[in-house]
């Protein structure tokens, strides 16, 4: 089955392309039109290892790769990379369970996909005839960009250039960027915030192809967000394994609903667990957690979007997020309608704002509920969760915690509840450390330090050694340089 641009269903691209390609040539974001209607054996995945279960998941959302050939790209991207064979592991907290997504190489969610992304992309390039070098370009919001960069670093015919946003990632996240090795990686800070990085990076892709920029060069571009096929299909297998875990504990029975409450930004994580739904696994309330920029929020309540409001810098900056990307797959998948999709970003883009139809909004309804938590209540959750379950979590997870209880006390008859953990709590030591009550100190390697004296949660090694490694991305540059920083690095020799 062929993949479609959510903006034009004429533009079809096979798996392989779609992942090479990361967007449609007309901006669209490619969706595959009818995943419910896909043979899948839900039940039997539930019986196989992490590794197993996205091999078969893989397989039902990429088509074009064979089992064989999946198997082993799956075994080449998480053999030994991880803390756990389960990749991913569950752990009950109070009466509910975090699926704590941060046990990877940079600590972070983003981990599960951008580990299987580059393994993904070369074997595309191969299954496409493909020789051209491929250029990754990615703004990140905090995690993404060092997660993509471990994956695809010194990985043969790529190159990746990072964008963040200058002041709008904290600490560790910076460092984890601007000290990435590799031959083929480049980083630079943008003058703005995350909305700012991504839209200039969809300019890029859209000026690039219109054209024809890269013509001849031998390089073509791709994106390692969710917005590339390729990074959010592997984020549907942890919405199986949480649930697995559930049903191997006796939690739940096969087949009643587990309800998950996702911190979200950029909307491609609980959109992964919307792709597993309808794949036949028995979720059902997707719960979607907003910090203080509650776009979302408004959004799933009301059917109005609207970025035009205030942007406020938080203690979960990977959430400071106001156009949320893969929100347009989901309404193109609910309505099938690539014109109303088409209509809808172009209101976006031109007025900020859209409202979808009725019928829509009560589908969203079904599906969805939505709450979001500011700084101060992130941080009473962290302080919480530590003193009635010694469980430390970061910044996001928390946000996400404080929604779930809303979520509980709005409908009692809620299913059993899952917390997706999107990152280590050392990657926002300072939060975390004024969320269990103590005083921060010092820079925030300092209060790293601190912060594992108090609570004696270990420091992920990936962490640990920050503060010692060099320097070696300091570039700092305005979004209306961003094109041509790229076709220079395109330029730049192999």
């Amino acid at each position: 089955m062929n993949y479609q641009s959510t903006r034009n269903a004429a533009l079809t691209a096979s798996s392989a392309e779609a992942i090479l390609n990361g967007l449609a040539p007309d901006g669209g974001l490619y969706a595959m039109p009818a995943l419910s209607g896909l043979d899948f054996d839900w039940q039997r995945c539930l019986t196989l290892s992490t590794q197993g279960m996205a091999t078969e998941i893989l397989c039902a959302l990429l088509p074009d790769f064979t089992h064989a050939e999946m198997e082993q790209l799956v075994h080449a991207a998480y053999t030994g990379k991880f803390e756990t064979e389960d990749l991913t592991p569950t752990v009950p907290v109070g009466e509910d369970t975090v699926l704590e997504l941060f046990r990877g190489p940079t600590s972070a969610f983003k981990d599960v996909a951008l580990s299987m992304l580059p393994h993904l992309m070369t074997a595309a390039k191969k299954k496409c005839g493909v020789d051209d070098e491929i250029l990754i370009l990615t703004a990140t919001s905090g995690d993404t960009g060092k997660a993509a960069m471990e994956g695809f670093c010194d990985v043969a015919g790529t190159k990746i250039i990072v964008f963040y946003p200058d002041g709008g990632v904290s600490a560790v996240q910076k460092a984890q960027m601007v000290t990435q090795g590799g031959d083929n990686t480049c980083v630079a800070a943008v003058r703005g915030n995350f909305d700012d990085a991504q839209t200039a990076v969809k300019q890029v892709f859209a000026k690039v192809g219109g054209e024809n920029l890269l013509a001849g060069k031998g390089v073509r571009l791709s994106s390692a967000n969710s917005i590339n096929i390729g990074r959010l299909a592997p984020q549907v297998v942890y919405y199986f394994r949480a649930y697995a875990d559930l049903v191997r504990r006796g939690t739940v029975a096969v087949g009643e609903r587990v309800d998950y409450v996702v911190p979200t930004g950029n909307f491609g994580d609980i959109l992964a667990g919307y792709f597993a739904r309808e794949l036949g696994l028995p979720v059902g309330t997707l719960v979607c957690a907003s910090n203080a920029n509650n776009v979302l929020t408004d959004f799933l309540r009301t059917g109005r979007y609207d970025r035009r409001r205030p942007f406020y810098k938080t203690v979960s900056p990977s959430m400071d997020i106001l156009v949320s990307s893969n929100l347009e797959r989901l309404l193109y998948l609910l309505s099938g309608d690539d014109k109303l999709i088409a209509d809808l970003m172009k209101q976006l883009s031109e007025n900020g704002e859209y409202e979808v139809p009725a019928d829509m909004l009560e589908k969203l309804h079904e599906l969805f509920w939505a709450g979001f938590c500011d700084d101060e209540g992130a941080k009473t959750a962290i302080g919480k969760v530590w003193k009635d379950d010694h469980y430390l979590c970061d910044t996001h997870t928390a946000v996400a915690w404080d929604v779930a209880q809303q979520y509980k006390q709005a409908n009692p008859e809620h299913n059993a509840v899952v917390v997706l953990s999107t990152a280590s709590p050392y990657k926002f030591p300072a939060a975390v450390l004024e969320g269990i009550g103590e005083k921060a100190e010092g820079d925030e390697f300092d209060v790293m330090e601190q912060l594992h004296k108090v609570t004696g949660v270990p420091v992920p090694k990936n962490l640990a050694d920050l503060r010692s490694r060099a320097v070696r991305h300091r570039d700092v540059i305005d979004r209306g340089e961003m094109l041509d920083y790229v076709l220079g690095k395109a330029a730049a020799e192999k």
